[in-house]
């Protein structure tokens, strides 16, 4: 009963009744858009709960490992929906999943934090230095995920996929090597961008004990497997009946639905005038998905036999670099109003307009 109270505090556990719809749905062979936006849904509060179970193991084992299982957990909904869509070889939608999270979090994300916080509380401030630290991390990470499309433009009268392959390959490890590192700096001190702070960890003191995280943890995540497979498995049917490429579905979709709850968080701190914390929870998760989600997604391709490239096309990477030179513009002076945000999240409306007319 007490895991039953703890699921009613939260408005979005409602949605998860979608989960039997989402079922019935797909055993009735009902309209593909039906039962797609019915698996969505679904997984709007799996991925919240998975976010809240893990911050509460986090807040009960310490900083240290609490640490570690932040930041290797922070974006498992979205990672498992990526593995079954490398496994059903929709690999366009894998790597369009990669560009609208990093894009999603920088612009829409930080932009409405921005857009809403500055509204309510017109200028506010936050730690210029930790945001511009992080911001060159980002640059850094961004820079390295274009390695491989540079190279294979470069490249284009040579035709290697091999070598491309390779290189992507290389680029992750090193990446892979980047977070790694990142993690035991993370141990000595808390200023790391990898440590995912938590938004209120007193909340997770008082109301989630160590069985009841681990009592939601698990049928969780077993929950988002099982919608991840509804929802890429009617990826092709929906993009076939209405038209919709299966780039914007993967640019747009799979980020929000992964992601909503973290984002939800992010909004509500800077309307409660922590906009430091908005800000590290934007650039964090945008760091996450380069230095650890891209990786893993690699080398489980490679061992699952469908091999990700980490070859994006142009548009992704003018908007990628674009997206993060901007970002570090925008964090470089300590302060933000409506007006930034609202540029923020203007810039992003624009780039999905673009990324929904893209073959």
């Amino acid at each position: 009963m007490s895991v039953v109270r703890t699921l009613a505090k939260n408005p979005l556990n409602w949605l998860l009744l979608m989960i039997p719809l989402a079922a019935v749905l797909q055993s009735s062979a009902a309209a593909p858009a039906w039962t797609l936006a019915a698996s969505a849904l679904a997984m709007v509060p799996l991925a919240g709960l998975i976010g809240e179970s893990t911050e509460a193991l986090a807040y009960h084992t310490g900083p240290r490992v609490g640490g570690l299982l932040n930041a290797t957990l922070g974006n498992a909904a979205e990672l498992i929906i990526c593995v079954v869509a490398i496994r059903e070889g929709l690999l366009d939608l894998v790597k369009a999943s990669i560009t609208g999270s990093i894009l999603g979090n920088l612009l829409f994300v930080l932009g409405m934090s921005m857009l809403l916080g500055g509204i309510r509380h017109r200028e506010q401030a936050f730690d210029r230095q930790r945001a511009s630290a992080d911001s060159i991390l980002l640059i850094l990470a961004v820079t390295a995920l274009a390695i491989p499309s540079l190279f294979s433009q470069a490249s284009t009268g040579i035709h290697n996929p091999t070598a491309v392959e390779a290189l992507s390959l290389g680029v992750a490890g090193l990446m892979l090597l980047l977070y790694v590192l990142g993690l035991l700096y993370s141990f000595r001190t808390q200023k790391s961008p990898l440590s995912r702070p938590s938004a209120d960890p007193a909340v997770h003191a008082k109301g989630w004990g160590l069985s009841t995280a681990f009592v939601i943890l698990v049928p969780t995540t077993i929950g988002v497997v099982w919608m991840s497979e509804i929802l890429v498995g009617q990826v092709e049917p929906v993009v076939a009946s209405l038209g919709v490429s299966e780039f914007f579905l993967g640019v747009i979709l799979v980020p929000i639905v992964g992601n909503i709850a973290e984002h939800l968080v992010a909004v509500s701190v800077a309307l409660k005038n922590k906009m430091s914390l908005s800000v590290e929870i934007a650039i964090g998760s945008s760091l996450q998905v380069a230095l650890l989600g891209v990786p893993f997604l690699v080398f489980v391709s490679l061992a699952m036999g469908n091999p990700l490239s980490l070859v994006f096309n142009s548009f992704e990477l003018v908007a990628l670099i674009g997206g993060v030179v901007i970002t570090a513009f925008v964090a470089s002076d300590g302060e933000s109003n409506w007006l930034e945000g609202a540029e923020l999240v203007a810039l992003y409306l624009m780039t999905a307009l673009a990324f929904f007319f893209l073959p």
